[in-house]
């Protein structure tokens, strides 16, 4: 049984972004201030990732630890309400994520995922993860 009522839980879904999430806009203006240019949610990249830098084939995801399954055997039966469509949803969305690494690294791109919660608390360590690929592929790409 739900502890909301059906409009409390409607009103609560529909606050829920897809894209320029807390998370995603603080490792973007970090980046950005420290004069990194990406392109957010680009549609002409597969899977459409949160910030990529096309030129170097670099794609970088945010993703949410409840809707993509962080540490899912542990936590999926947490949920109490509804469980078979959020397992349902859930399983689906690791799946993708999954199917979107695998064709963007056929694609040459390399890919980071970071969780929310570890932009949240590690935002430095973050930006810092992405400069040091972003110097290693310019410095691949001066080489050629």
């Amino acid at each position: 049984m739900d502890v909301l009522t059906k409009e409390q839980r409607r009103k609560n879904m529909q606050a829920i972004r897809s894209t320029n999430t807390k998370m995603e806009i603080a490792l973007a203006k970090a980046l950005w201030a420290n004069g990194h240019r990406y392109r957010k949610n680009n549609k002409t990249v597969f899977g459409r990732p949160d910030l990529t830098f096309k030129r170097l084939k670099i794609a970088v995801f945010i993703d949410s630890e409840y809707f993509h399954g962080k540490d899912w055997d542990i936590n999926k039966h947490r949920i109490k309400t509804n469980t078979e469509f959020w397992w349902n949803k859930i399983e689906t969305n690791m799946k993708r994520d999954l199917d979107v690494n695998r064709q963007l690294k056929k694609e040459g791109w390399i890919i980071l995922r970071f969780w929310s919660k570890e932009v949240e608390k590690k935002l430095r360590t973050c930006t810092q993860q992405i400069e040091q690929l972003i110097n290693k592929r310019n410095n691949a790409k001066k080489v050629f």
